[in-house]
């Protein structure tokens, strides 16, 4: 747990920053669980920023407030879901929504509804940011048994967004540091 506090405070910052998350944004953390991501997003956002958490485990995000550190204090709102895939911010309010690790769990019918939900939150220049984990070959789970990182890709981008760029390196999954890759994108225009 040592390395993920590290990782939380150090090398997950400028991750997240080479990711596109910057300074004064607004984050979306759909899935958060004890905030491995959102920890990194509200330092970097820094005083101007905030941090949305959301999840539907009322512990995990107890432990996510009891975690965080001072440099974060205040910039981290909690949101407590019932599973559901709205997104209870504003319209075109969030700079960046981040789905990490979470998009396996829900059916295909879910993941476009929570598609569309990002697209109406985001800003024009706003970024959707993806870790496809448990995808064919990588530890295949639930609803991605048969669908690659590019199928996943897919199916976002026919939901109005265009793949942004793809940022690789150490990542948070189930309170260890592993390799991997999360994939952005923009939102599409004149559709």
């Amino acid at each position: 747990m040592r390395d993920m506090k590290r990782w939380e405070t150090g090398e997950g910052i400028l991750f997240l920053e080479r990711a596109g998350v910057c300074r004064g944004d607004t984050v979306v953390d759909f899935g958060a669980r004890v905030g491995h991501y959102t920890i990194p997003a509200a330092v970097l956002v820094g005083p101007g920023g905030a941090v949305y958490a959301f999840d539907k485990n009322a512990a995990a995000l107890a432990e996510l407030t009891q975690r965080s550190p001072a440099s974060a204090t205040g910039r981290i709102a909690t949101v407590h879901t019932t599973g559901e895939t709205e997104l209870d911010r504003p319209d075109e309010s969030v700079d960046v929504c981040l789905f990490y690790d979470v998009l396996h769990i829900l059916p295909a019918a879910s993941r476009h509804a929570l598609y569309k939900e990002a697209r109406r939150v985001l800003k024009d220049s706003g970024i959707l940011s993806v870790y496809p984990k448990h995808v064919a070959g990588d530890d295949a789970a639930e609803h991605f048994k048969d669908m690659t990182a590019e199928d996943v890709s897919g199916e976002i981008c026919s939901c109005g967004f265009s793949f942004r760029k793809k940022v690789c390196g150490q990542l948070s999954h189930t309170n260890s540091l592993v390799p991997g890759c999360v994939w952005s994108f923009a939102k599409a225009h004149g559709d």
